[in-house]
Parts: C-alpha cells; sequence; structure tokens
C-alpha cells in the first residue's frame, strides 16, 4: 500500500507539472507496476527480503497474475470504446456536416452576439453526447471563431462557452466523453458483474446540469468572460505584427546577387523570416528557395529592429521604411488567403518540440509569424520555443501549403478553409452508423465496446473513412493514458489502499450528513481534475468513492456517478481538460479568466449535482 500511495504521489506530480507528456507518464506507472512483483519476488527468493509486495496480485498467485493486471489497461473495453469512438466521430467529421451546420447557423445569428452565444451552445452540447467531445470542440472552433469575426464580436466571448458547453453535453450520454466511459468500466469491475452505466443512465441528470449550465453562461457567465481578442479585421495587427514586418531591397553591389534564396538563408543565424520576394511586378512564396537572387529583389521579411539594422550592415539590403506591410500586403493576388492561425493539436508531434527541430518550414512551405500562448504573443527566436497544446500560430503560406496545415492532425486550422473533399454524399451513412451505436448499446444486450468496434468497420467498409484515416483518427496519447492508470487503479484496490482512503472520507460522515459526504467526493474530484487529467482522477477516486459507499451503506452509484460528473466538467484551469487548451491560445486567454468564469461554475455544479444525485439515485 505504502509503495502505491508513493507512486500516486509521484504520479500527481507529473500529471500536474509535465515535465514529460501524461501519456508517458502513465507508461511510466504501468512500467513500475508490472516490475514491481517479479523484482521483489526475486529479491525475496534471494533472502534479502521476507516477502514480495504483492502490488498487482494476490498472496499466492504466480507473476503471470500480476502482469496480465499491469496489461489490463490495453485490453480494458473502455480503452478499445474511447478508441473506436474517435473513429466513429472523425467519419462524421469527413462527411462536412457539422461545418455545413455552422453556415446555416452563420444565417441565423447575423451579428448579435446573443444570439451567436446561443447557438454555440446549442449546437455543441447535444452534440457532444454523441461524438466525442473533444471532437466537437476541434470541428467547430473554426466556424465559432469566424461566426464572431464576421460579425465584429470578440471570438474570447464565444470560445470558452465553446469549451464549457461541450463538456455539458459530455455529461448526456456515456460516449459522451472517455471519462464516462472509464467510469463505465471501473463500476462494472467494482461490482463484479460486467455491466456498467447503460447509454442514457445518468442522461436525466446531464439534461439538467446542461440547462443549468447553459442558463450561467448566457448570463453571469456573459458579463464575467473578457473580450481578449478584438473582432479580426487585420491578422498582422491582432498579433502586434507591426514592428517586426518590414520590407527590404537588394542593392546594386550586395553579396547576396547571383546566390540562391536557401543559400543565403542557410548562412545566416540571425532572427529573421523570408515571407515572400517581389520581383517588377510578380510576388513569390514558399517555395521559393531555388530563386536566385537580383538587383531590385524586395523581400518580405519578420524580423525585429535590432536584427533588421545588422542585416542591413552584413547583406547589402536597404530598407524601405515607407511599407506597412498588412494581411493584404501579405497575400498573392492569385490566392484566397494566405494567412491562418493554427492551433497545436493535442498528440500533435510538434509538442515539447520546436519549429526548427521538426522543420516546420520545409515540412509545409509555410513561415510562422508569431505565436500567442494564451494572451502572451511571442515574437522573438521562435524556431527555439517549445510547442504546447493550445499554442495558436500566425501561419503564412499558399493555398496547398494551408490545406496541408488543414489535414494535419497536429493542427487545427482556427478559421474555416474550404475543403473540396469532403465526403457530403456519406453524411447519412456517417450518422446513421452513429445512430446504430447508440441504439445499439442502449435497447440490445450488444456490449458499447463491441458495438463502437462495429460501427468504426462500417465506417471503412461504407467508405466514410479511408483505412489509412483511422490511425490519424485515434488521439493516441488517450488510448496510453488510458492503459497506463487504468492499473494503477487496480493496484490502489488490491492492496487496500482505496479502503484506507475510504476509511478517511467516512470519518467525514461524523461532521456531515451523507449528502455533504457525496458534496466532498465531488468537490475533491473537481479539484484534483483542475490539476491533472480527467481520466487519472477517475481511476484514483471511484475505487476511493465505491468504498466510501460500501462503508456508509449508501447506493454505490451515487458515489461513482459523483466522480464521474466531477472529471467530466473542470472549469477553473486551461490544463483541466482539453478542450479547455483548444481554445486557450485563440481565445487569447489568461489563467486567471478561467478561475474567474469557471470558479462560480464549478460551484454551481457542485451543489446541482450533488442535489440530482441525491433525487435520482439516492444517498
Amino acid at each position: 500500500m505504502g509503495f502505491v500511495f508513493v507512486l500516486i504521489l509521484v504520479a500527481l506530480v507529473f500529471f500536474a507539472t509535465e515535465p514529460v507528456p501524461v501519456d508517458v507518464t502513465a507508461i511510466g506507472i504501468l512500467v513500475a507496476l508490472v516490475l514491481v512483483d517479479p523484482l521483489t519476488q526475486a529479491l525475496a527468493d534471494a533472502g534479502a527480503l521476507t516477502q514480495p509486495l504483492f502490488v498487482l496480485r494476490p498472496a499466492g498467485a504466480d507473476l503471470s497474475v500480476a502482469l496480465d493486471s499491469g496489461l489490463s489497461g490495453f485490453a480494458s473495453t473502455a480503452t478499445i470504446t474511447v478508441l473506436a469512438m474517435f473513429i466513429l466521430s472523425a467519419g462524421v467529421q469527413r462527411t462536412g456536416v457539422i461545418q455545413r451546420l455552422g453556415h446555416f447557423v452563420a444565417t441565423l445569428t447575423g451579428d448579435s452576439e446573443t444570439r451567436q452565444l446561443g447557438a454555440t451552445i446549442g449546437i455543441v452540447s447535444p452534440l457532444s453526447g454523441f461524438i466525442n467531445n473533444t471532437a466537437a470542440v476541434a470541428i467547430l472552433l473554426p466556424m465559432v471563431s469566424d461566426l464572431a469575426h464576421r460579425a465584429k464580436n470578440s471570438p474570447s466571448k464565444l470560445l470558452l462557452p465553446l469549451s464549457y458547453a461541450s463538456m455539458f453535453g459530455g455529461t448526456l450520454t456515456l460516449i459522451g466523453t472517455s471519462t464516462n466511459i472509464l467510469a463505465s468500466d471501473l463500476f462494472a469491475s467494482l461490482e463484479g458483474t460486467g455491466q456498467g452505466f447503460s447509454m442514457f443512465e445518468f442522461t436525466q441528470l446531464g439534461v439538467i446540469l446542461t440547462v443549468v449550465g447553459a442558463a450561467y453562461l448566457m448570463t453571469v457567465g456573459r458579463w464575467l468572460t473578457p473580450a481578449r481578442i478584438k473582432p479580426r479585421s487585420d491578422l498582422t495587427a491582432e498579433f502586434e505584427m507591426s514592428e517586426y514586418l518590414t520590407e527590404v531591397v537588394v542593392r546594386e553591389d550586395s553579396p547576396l546577387i547571383g546566390r540562391t534564396v536557401a543559400s543565403a538563408l542557410a548562412e545566416t543565424d540571425l532572427d529573421v523570416d523570408l515571407l515572400q520576394m517581389i520581383r517588377e511586378d510578380r510576388t513569390f512564396m514558399e517555395p521559393f528557395g531555388s530563386k536566385v537572387i537580383r538587383p531590385g529583389d524586395v523581400f518580405a521579411l519578420r524580423t525585429d529592429r535590432d536584427t533588421l539594422v545588422e542585416l542591413l550592415d552584413v547583406d547589402g539590403l536597404d530598407h524601405l521604411p515607407e511599407a506597412e506591410i498588412t494581411d493584404a500586403e501579405l497575400e498573392a493576388p492569385e490566392e484566397p488567403s494566405n494567412l491562418v492561425e493554427v492551433v497545436v493539436a493535442p498528440g500533435s508531434a510538434l509538442v515539447r518540440e520546436s519549429l526548427a527541430s521538426t522543420n516546420f518550414r520545409q515540412r509545409y512551405d509555410a513561415a510562422v509569424l508569431a505565436i500567442r500562448r494564451g494572451d502572451e504573443v511571442i515574437h522573438r527566436r521562435m524556431d527555439d520555443v517549445r510547442l504546447r497544446v493550445g499554442d495558436t500560430l500566425l501561419v503564412q503560406g499558399d493555398t496547398a501549403s494551408i490545406d496541408r496545415l488543414n489535414n494535419s492532425p497536429d493542427f487545427i486550422v482556427a478559421q474555416e478553409v474550404e475543403r473540396p473533399n469532403f465526403r457530403k454524399s456519406k453524411t447519412a451513412v456517417a450518422v446513421g452508423i452513429v445512430a446504430a451505436v447508440v441504439l445499439a448499446a442502449a435497447v440490445t444486450p450488444i456490449h458499447i465496446a463491441a458495438a463502437a468496434l462495429a460501427g468504426a468497420l462500417g465506417m471503412v467498409v461504407t467508405g466514410c473513412l479511408k483505412p489509412t484515416e483511422i490511425y490519424d483518427a485515434v488521439q493516441w496519447d488517450v488510448i496510453f493514458l488510458l492503459a497506463g492508470v487504468i492499473p494503477l487503479g487496480i493496484a490502489l484496490e488490491v492492496t487496500g489502499g482505496a479502503t484506507l482512503l475510504a476509511d478517511v472520507v467516512v470519518q467525514s460522515a461524523g461532521l456531515f450528513p451523507p449528502l455533504g459526504v457525496l458534496a466532498l467526493v465531488y468537490v475533491v474530484t473537481a479539484l484534483l481534475t483542475n490539476v491533472i487529467s480527467n481520466n487519472a482522477s477517475v481511476v484514483l477516486m471511484i475505487p476511493v468513492a465505491y468504498e466510501t459507499a460500501v462503508q456508509l451503506a449508501a447506493p454505490r452509484i451515487s458515489f461513482v456517478l459523483a466522480v464521474t460528473f466531477a472529471a467530466s466538467t473542470a472549469f477553473m484551469t486551461p490544463v483541466g481538460y482539453q478542450t479547455n487548451l483548444f481554445v486557450y491560445g485563440p481565445g487569447g486567454y489568461r489563467f486567471t479568466d478561467y478561475v474567474r468564469v469557471g470558479g462560480p461554475l464549478q460551484l454551481l455544479f457542485a451543489v446541482v449535482t450533488t442535489l440530482g444525485i441525491a433525487v435520482f439515485w439516492g444517498v
């Protein structure tokens, strides 16, 4: 038990500070758990220990039991179901039905911020009940951002509600979020029946929370949500680029004449990016590395003033001080748009990497002009900045480059980009497959994992997804996180750690009635979830909540649902839930904005959820 508690403490520190990705921490937990039994068994056989630790197996069982328990996360029905749901969500996304819905909504809302906010909440909440809520926000973020900008409203007023409302919707059904699926699997395991939550087990409470949450966001939340990002008139102005964009012309005596652009850039270590080359009446954009430099060529650059002075001295260039570069200046005449915001997505290969280490410019034939992290905008030495989930990059490139970014699972393009490859003819098929999965799990004996896997296969067989696309559809960091933390919950239960923690919680029964203990379980889980992964908090808290209910002779499902709902609704930090990170950069939010807007909402949900559970399931 002591070993497990130490491991949990280390895991919590790593989850909160993220020196390595959370999925790597989870795999580290798994490795520690599967190795401790054979290592201590060997020490016990050698006489160095009186007995092995028996962390994942009962005394007397052989080591294969510990190994099977340690690797059970990979075979868990929760892990398989979540994987399949990612594929189902991608199948719906590929049809473009959500984008078409967004365009329809734009015609109804007009310039009214109130109608836009209502439409955003009204779309994402029910949608998040039937496709993964993380995917729902990723799909809707560009639409909502463009909706605000077209009406000259701040996207900040809509994006935080978008994230919060997706969490409301995730409480509507079993498949709304991976947290629900994991909680159901853990509950079934603890009950020993193999039967977890039904598809609509907690829908009635989810509907109440959605209504209460929507009312809050439309009133108090709307007043508290700041307008950090001004309505877009010019992206270069929005990213404060006026001091970092300029034009230079090549002099007749420049040493650069006769050299290619690529060779000239390769030899400089100055903090400068070449965005355009203008020759007479022609404008060249990436890729232009093979172009040979001539006298009179004009280059549009991203750099700062000090670096510009150094560049002019070395390379025989003259500054064009009268040039004022705007979005229009950075667009080639034949291109519809060359500047876009892209958000670093969860599971992106760029997380903890830099633009230089990933060869961003060469890979996408595009240049990064600035990086926005919350309300901070980074302009200097961006090639060396280690990227995080939610960072927003201001990118310049041609149509092909932007399409590559749009198709990449590493990014979410934060504005609408026309995609001619939407499979519109498959819309009814994809929606029908998701509906069939929901109905099969709700009204037949078919397990949700089997139904979801059948639906994922159906997406490929019917052509909604290509076979190669299913791998990009899965957020593998979530899958490995689940596989790594599930054995930790088993260890907590097997060693008696959950019972010990439950004893501590039950002691509060002398101070609070059972309803108060239920509220305490909710609050502790909510606070934990706002610091670490929601899935990790479910794994740690459900065994404790279950044991607490047993000792209080209370309905076990009530305490398990308190943990489930608390872990599915983390409003107070950007790191509490993936959707909060999605909107962190595009909304230009500060960390304190989440506390200011999400704190009262978290308290409101604690009251409503606790009372709702007491009414529907009893305490």
